[in-house]
């Protein structure tokens, strides 16, 4: 979504833009210099909350926007700016949202095949072109954060050049390279002088300590363990992540750091980490993309064929 707010600030620099979000992704909004205020949604994901959602709709109107963008195609994401009174509500139909979207946008799939490229969309002018160069997100990381951070874990700051690794996809296993390829990549960095650093939530905990045992416990293993603001600062300190498919991709492709991107059973076309110092590795087989959670064949070739030394040779 910030390649929109940066759209949004090229064509009117002086525009103010607020953020209605779930509350988890505060810490990422508070990175990005384009967003004002952030305002967090207080509904279960999923959850309809019908007449909760107009008390916080109505609750919005004081502030007096003008414009709402909405981003997803839920029925009852677009209640709220409709309850707000927002005089211009834009977005794509999606869920036969007449009434409620009052400047409702093409979807053309062939044209805007990528997610990126559809939420820019929204913020253009009426049967205006898209552009050809769309802004890549950029996240400011706290530097004073991450070493505090790293004093409450008990990391020393390092010396040496850290490698990130991202193992975990909550998505599911056909987004999931094998931790034990992610251990035989680390195990080759830290023999030539590597920190490495295992990132994840704590439903990750079990793949990022798994990695850690097969590296002889040498990882600093922060499955679980950070915020994922903090996790933001210390990616930054990074000089290479390796990632699924996943949240912390795009943080770290947001960063700017060195970035081996890792894709199964998606496609790398439709949501690539955007950023020039991406490497995206992909086989392509017949059988993918499949977005399935599992492998519905059971060989996840799409993943296991990708092998660690491909991807250790991308790390200087």
């Amino acid at each position: 979504a910030q390649s929109l707010f940066k759209t949004l600030k090229l064509q009117q620099p002086d525009c103010i833009i607020d953020v209605v979000a779930p509350a988890w992704t505060l810490p990422i909004l508070d990175r990005m210099p384009e967003v004002n205020t952030k305002i967090a949604l207080s509904f279960k994901h999923g959850e309809l909350a019908f007449w909760q959602r107009i008390a916080f709709g109505r609750s919005l109107k004081s502030a007096g926007y003008t414009q709402s963008i909405i981003l997803t195609n839920s029925f009852k994401s677009a209640l709220l700016p409709w309850a707000a009174g927002i005089k211009k509500r834009t977005s794509f139909l999606g869920e036969m949202r007449y009434g409620l979207i009052n400047d409702i946008r093409p979807l053309d799939k062939k044209i805007l095949k990528k997610t990126v490229e559809r939420f820019v969309w929204l913020g253009l002018k009426t049967n205006e072109n898209l552009p050809v160069s769309i802004p890549n997100p950029q996240l400011i990381a706290n530097p004073q954060a991450a070493l505090a951070t790293l004093a409450k874990l008990n990391i020393q700051t390092p010396q040496q050049k850290i490698l990130g690794l991202c193992p975990g996809a909550e998505y599911g296993e056909a987004k999931r390279w094998p931790a034990e390829y992610y251990a035989e990549v680390a195990n080759n960095a830290l023999n030539k002088g590597w920190q490495v650093w295992l990132f994840g939530s704590e439903k990750d905990k079990t793949i990022t300590n798994r990695i850690n045992q097969l590296t002889q416990s040498r990882c600093a293993d922060l499955g679980g363990k950070t915020q994922l603001g903090e996790a933001i600062d210390l990616m930054s300190m990074c000089e290479t992540v390796i990632s699924n498919d996943s949240g912390l991709m795009h943080v770290a492709a947001a960063l700017n750091t060195q970035l081996i991107a890792i894709f199964g059973s998606s496609d790398p076309y439709h949501t690539p980490p955007m950023s020039s110092k991406a490497v995206i590795e992909y086989l392509n087989l017949d059988c993918s993309p499949c977005f399935k959670r599992e492998c519905p064949l059971t060989h996840l070739n799409c993943l296991k064929n990708i092998k660690p030394s491909r991807i250790s040779n991308h790390i200087d």
